[in-house]
């Protein structure tokens, strides 16, 4: 242990620190493993939104999270607060092109454990109507991003 100059022993863990390479800092599993961060743009921001959906299946956990980081959209299972969710695992990923995902909600009402339909709307103005279980892409609306 170290001491300080009086001798006391300090019994302090660090949790960042900075040297002339730059600041280090423990980070909590769940950032650390974070899919693809997104480097910082001081011009604007990249809005991230979270949408929940409990499909109600027989293993007792039923709780999906959708959210989306700049140009990527992920689908996971959401196991709560205290557990962390296995962010290398998602069951869809998407990553589009020319566009970014700004919204995104799913229809509770018809959502089981086999389909749910997620409608993501897009910074050009288009929507798309998916299911991120069946992994496939049903409708795209206002493909010309008319406003």
């Amino acid at each position: 242990m170290a001491t300080e100059g009086g001798g006391k022993e300090m019994s302090e863990i660090k949790t960042q620190f900075t040297t002339r390479e730059g600041l280090y800092k423990l980070l909590p599993h769940s950032e650390y493993s974070r899919p693809n961060r997104v480097p910082f743009n001081s011009q604007g921001s990249n809005p991230v939104r979270v949408s929940f959906v409990n499909l109600n299946d027989q293993s007792g956990n039923g709780d999906r999270l959708c959210f989306n980081v700049g140009r990527e959209l992920y689908f996971y299972i959401y196991k709560g607060v205290r557990k962390a969710a296995d962010l290398s695992k998602p069951i869809d990923k998407r990553i589009y092109k020319g566009t970014q995902p700004t919204c995104h909600d799913f229809n509770h009402l018809t959502a089981t454990a086999e389909s749910v339909s997620l409608l993501v709307g897009f910074s050009a103005g288009q929507v798309q109507l998916i299911d991120p279980i069946k992994k496939e892409t049903s409708k795209l609306f206002n493909e010309e991003g008319e406003f």
